[in-house]
């Protein structure tokens, strides 16, 4: 969804992928879709060069996915010479209370736990760089793949009460928002 609305406000974009055959679908005017890993810190400096922004939605279930990806973010956006890195996060990450993540919480089942920890573990990585970056955290639950209400709100490092669902049209509203114009700078964000 942030590629379409990406290219639906004119930007170019290009849809890196592990297999471009899959995503025919992401092929529109102004949109490149190109193989290629966000764990790979020299591809990602070869497809980034003459690029403003880069989006992360990449995820995975592997322990060291979001770290290794981060590292390569940084390496190669660094590299590339594009400086704003806007990437997805995840509920859990986000403080229920002062200093105590979600995913500290003893409701939270495990697996949804230990994704959640793979996931915060990237933000050290981003704070110890020099990218100008945001990782927006939807709510825990957000599986909502309707049109969405086309608007949102970003909140603090906590949680935002109340929020539990959160369409991921408008998640792709905030993605190419923060892309194109930041307003936040290299903090995790709640978004709802």
């Amino acid at each position: 969804m942030a590629v379409a609305e990406a290219a639906r406000r004119g930007h170019r974009v290009t849809a890196v992928v592990r297999d471009p055959g899959k995503y025919q679908g992401l092929a529109a005017e102004g949109v490149a879709v190109v193989a290629g890993d966000v764990t790979d810190a020299a591809r990602i400096a070869e497809l980034a060069s003459g690029h403003d922004a880069a989006i992360n939605t990449a995820a995975a279930f592997d322990e060291d996915h979001f770290t290794s990806a981060a590292r390569a973010l940084t390496a190669g956006l660094s590299a590339a010479g594009v400086g704003r890195l806007v990437a997805v996060g995840i509920g859990g990450s986000l403080e229920v209370s002062p200093g105590v993540a979600a995913h500290d919480e003893p409701s939270l089942p495990e697996e949804a736990r230990a994704f959640s920890r793979n996931h915060a573990a990237q933000l050290p990585i981003l704070r110890a760089s020099d990218l100008d970056w945001v990782v927006l955290a939807p709510p825990l639950v957000y599986l909502d793949e309707g049109p969405g209400t086309g608007a949102y709100r970003l909140g603090s490092a906590q949680v935002i009460p109340g929020a539990d669902t959160f369409a991921y049209a408008d998640l792709a509203l905030a993605l190419v928002d923060e892309a194109a114009s930041p307003t936040r700078s290299r903090e995790l964000v709640a978004i709802a």
